[in-house]
Order: structure tokens, then C-alpha cells, then sequence
């Protein structure tokens, strides 16, 4: 199993956008990263950092303020400021393979309207692509090897979920269920399959699961899926038609707003 990569977000009360980094990337990738988060002058955590989480359905367990001394000794990955870089006096930063600096307002004093939601969405678009570039730059060029492919499609089941999922994108449990026509138990057991195979990516949406292609599959993969894509299955269209048909189906433009 490789080592998680150690993550520590610093600004100076790490009382909301530290405590939001750190949520988040744990959220993220709890895999792949250790987050942590500290302060230069430590207070307490702003519920209102937790709510705009809650509501995001981020968990915030085990979040509490702490000084950047308790940190003292460790060694991280990726030292991460969060606010104006002079701060900080570099001979106070703990040692790490790379400094980066990302400059976010403060919600504590921004005049903006829904200023913690705001600073929230900023930080998750960040973490999003930090990880996606740290991972694209840690990925093997053959990701998913052929046969591991084939050993995904081998089975209906899993065939029929990833061409559903290649034609619309992005779905959850409760959609290729009804779908399928099959057992929730069996649905999620199936894409557990597949995304330790690293053919899917899940991210959480309240109380959703969402499954899409992983976004650094290699591009024979993708063409291969499109090109099967091309035939005509009768039973993906079955399925396509039930998809389409179900009630109370995830509103994800409301979920991703």
C-alpha cells in the first residue's frame, strides 16, 4: 500500500479557510492524503466554516483549531498557506517537500453576500485541481492495462453500468438500480469493482454517490469505450429508457449549485 501524501493548510486563526481546506481534501482523496491545518494564532473553529461544509456534505469530525507549534518535527509533502504569505515567517513553516501559497479574502471580514459559501466553492475548485494535478503527475502512463479492461466488461452487469455511464456522464446508486433493475447491494458492489480497478471516480453530493470515468484514464481506454458505443444494443437502450423514466431521480444541477 503507498504512502499517503501529507498535506498542512497554515493561516493565521485556522478558524475557517485552513479548517475548510483541511475538510476538503479529506473529502477529497481520504486515500491518496493526510490533511492537516494549523495557526500562527490559534482560536477557534467559525461555525459558520462548519455549516458552509455541513451543506456541502463535507463531514467536519474531528475539526478544532491548533497552534503551528504542535506540528513541530513533522515532515510533510505540501506545506499550504491560505492567506496573505508574509504571515509567515518562513523559519516558522515546518519542513515539507514544497511550499505553495494560495491568497483566499477572508470571509470574517468580506463584505460579500453568503461570504463563507463563497470562500468554500473557491477552496473546493482549488483542492480539485490540486489533486488532480498531483495525481496526474504521480500516474503511470498505463493506468489501466487491457486486460483489466476486458476483465471489467466480461461481466453484464458491469458492462451495462459503464455504457450508461460513458453516455451520460455521471451517475449514482439509486439511478443505475432502477435502471438495471437490479439490488442496490449488487449495483454498489459492481462499481466498488470497478473504481478499485481505476476505470471509475466517485464524489460525493449530500446524500449522493456519483460515479463517472476516471478523468486520467489513458485515451485508448476512452476511444474504446466510444467505439463500443457505436453498436446497437438493444439493451442499453432498455435500460437508457427505465433511466429516463424514474421518478424522483437526483436533481444534480441542484445538488452541484
Amino acid at each position: 500500500m503507498s504512502q499517503k501524501t501529507r498535506v498542512l493548510f497554515l493561516c493565521v486563526a485556522n478558524a475557517a479557510r485552513s479548517q475548510m481546506a483541511e475538510a476538503l481534501l479529506r473529502h477529497a482523496d481520504p486515500e491518496g492524503y493526510e490533511a492537516f491545518s494549523a495557526g500562527t494564532l490559534p482560536g477557534e473553529v467559525d461555525p459558520r466554516a462548519r455549516q458552509a461544509l455541513e451543506q456541502l456534505g463535507v463531514s467536519t469530525d474531528g475539526l478544532h483549531s491548533k497552534p503551528l507549534e504542535s506540528f513541530d518535527g513533522q515532515q510533510f509533502d505540501y506545506v499550504i498557506t491560505l492567506c496573505d504569505k508574509s504571515a509567515f515567517e518562513c523559519s516558522t513553516l515546518p519542513g515539507a517537500g514544497e511550499y505553495i501559497a494560495w491568497d483566499f479574502e477572508d470571509p470574517a471580514s468580506s463584505q460579500q453576500q453568503n461570504a463563507y459559501k463563497h470562500c468554500l466553492q473557491q477552496i473546493h475548485e482549488r483542492i480539485k485541481m490540486f489533486v488532480l494535478v498531483k495525481s496526474k503527475a504521480q500516474a503511470p502512463q498505463q493506468m489501466l492495462a487491457p486486460v483489466t479492461l476486458f476483465k471489467c466488461l466480461a461481466d453484464d452487469t458491469r458492462a451495462r453500468m459503464t455504457q450508461l455511464i460513458v453516455q451520460e456522464g455521471e451517475l449514482c446508486v439509486c439511478e443505475l438500480t432502477a435502471a438495471l433493475q437490479q439490488s442496490q447491494p449488487k449495483i454498489s458492489r459492481h462499481l466498488a469493482q470497478l473504481r478499485s480497478s481505476g476505470l471509475l471516480q466517485d464524489r460525493r453530493a449530500g446524500q449522493w454517490v456519483y460515479y463517472r470515468l476516471h478523468p486520467l484514464l489513458p485515451a485508448w481506454v476512452n476511444q474504446t469505450l466510444a467505439q463500443v458505443l457505436t453498436a446497437d444494443d438493444p439493451q442499453l437502450a432498455e435500460d437508457r429508457l427505465r433511466l429516463h423514466s424514474m421518478r424522483d431521480r437526483p436533481d444534480r444541477a441542484a445538488l452541484c449549485g
